[in-house]
């Protein structure tokens, strides 16, 4: 009686010898696209094919794609921000990628194959954009890229990232010109009577970004106590407003809260108290410090144009909102704050980034040190 041949349960793909002699293997494996395709493995031996069977089953339940041919670009980077960056990073990196995803790297570079892309492929493309758009936009548009291959390698679609080998263009640094400290009390003298006084206050004296001062809420204020934490930030992006975890280290920071500060926020509670007696059935409470005449949290650009219309009303040189950051670190350090505590108290990760960032200011305390060495170097022996 003849052997039953031995069958593979279902899914377990198949092994067959082939007119040449050696083995092939078919396993139906994950597209890219989230679709099945058949995927083929040859072998010299009914072993070695029944080991690529055994790798390739493996990756399918594990969920990772295996490509039957390998992916454009332009199929890879779709599925990359819908897969990858939109479930985990913030909506606004989701937004910027997307940008550099549909106005270049797909127009300029979405015909190439992932296996096929080159480190002369990229170089053009960063060539070709700086020329069309800025050094900076290439830039940024290198590091889309780079992250987008980063992934592709983390699942086995490309053996390396050639966009690592290519040198993004050089930027010149922004030229950061906070304000002195004449033109903040300046500014902070015209602001006193506006009904957002006490948010600029947050971002001139704790350098509060946009998003975290209009995502504020009274439960997350201890006025008693002088303490303050930020727990959410306001965005928005795409019409769309909502609220996100705040940057960097906010999210676990507890910070005290500077005098200067207390004052303009009991105000605020009362100039809202008020508001709500006067809006009585029209107020929504929603338990933000800054809101409309009717309860609603305000619009996080109309910070801003309030910030510059005191500017330019008081005569006083219009700057970002964003860059009273730069003049709080600029303010504590001449103050003699140490870079550390001026990176926690401005919320970023690193310490790089404050001292990237604030170099201007560092410059300034190394003049004021080598004065120092200077005045101990030039007395006499034997005179005080």
């Amino acid at each position: 009686m003849a052997s039953q041949r031995k069958r593979n349960p279902n899914g377990a793909g198949t092994i067959t010898k082939r007119k040449d002699g050696r083995y092939q293997a078919a396993v139906y494996v994950l597209q890219p696209d989230g679709t099945r395709a058949r995927k083929f493995a040859y072998g010299k031996t009914w072993a070695e094919c029944d080991a690529k069977r055994r790798e390739l089953l493996d990756k399918v339940a594990q969920g990772v794609p295996v490509p039957t041919k390998s992916a454009k670009l332009s199929e890879w980077l779709p599925y990359w921000l819908d897969n990858i960056i939109k479930p985990r990073r913030k909506r606004t990196t989701f937004a910027k990628y997307e940008v550099h995803v549909r106005l270049y790297l797909v127009p300029m570079l979405g015909s190439k194959r992932l296996e096929s892309l080159s480190v002369a492929d990229v170089r053009r493309f960063l060539v070709q954009l700086e020329k069309k758009t800025t050094a900076a936009t290439a830039k940024e548009s290198h590091r889309v890229l780079r992250t987008a291959l980063t992934a592709a390698c983390r699942e086995e679609l490309v053996t390396r990232n050639v966009a690592t080998l290519v040198e993004p263009p050089s930027v010149d640094a922004r030229d950061l010109s906070p304000w002195s400290l004449d033109e903040t009390l300046g500014f902070l003298a015209a602001a006193r009577t506006d009904p957002l006084y006490a948010a600029f206050v947050l971002a001139i004296a704790l350098g509060f970004r946009r998003g975290e001062i209009v995502g504020l809420r009274w439960e997350n204020l201890d006025l008693d106590n002088r303490e303050i934490r930020v727990r959410t930030q306001r965005q928005r992006v795409r019409g769309e407003v909502y609220e996100d975890d705040p940057k960097g280290r906010r999210r676990k920071q507890t910070l005290p809260l500077p005098a200067i500060c207390v004052a303009p926020l009991r105000w605020q509670r009362l100039r809202q108290a008020a508001q709500r007696e006067r809006a009585g059935a029209d107020w929504q409470e929603t338990g933000y410090v800054f809101t409309t005449r009717t309860g609603q949290p305000i619009e996080p650009r109309n910070l801003y144009r309030s910030f510059t219309r005191v500017a330019d009303s008081a005569g006083i040189r219009v700057i970002r909102l964003h860059d009273a950051r730069h003049g709080c670190a600029t303010l504590l350090t001449a103050a003699g704050v140490a870079p550390r505590v001026v990176m926690e108290i401005l919320g970023h990760s690193q310490i790089a980034v404050t001292m990237n960032v604030y170099t201007h200011v560092v410059q300034d305390t190394q003049r004021e040190a080598v004065s120092h060495m200077d005045r101990m170097l030039k007395r006499r022996p034997g005179r005080e």
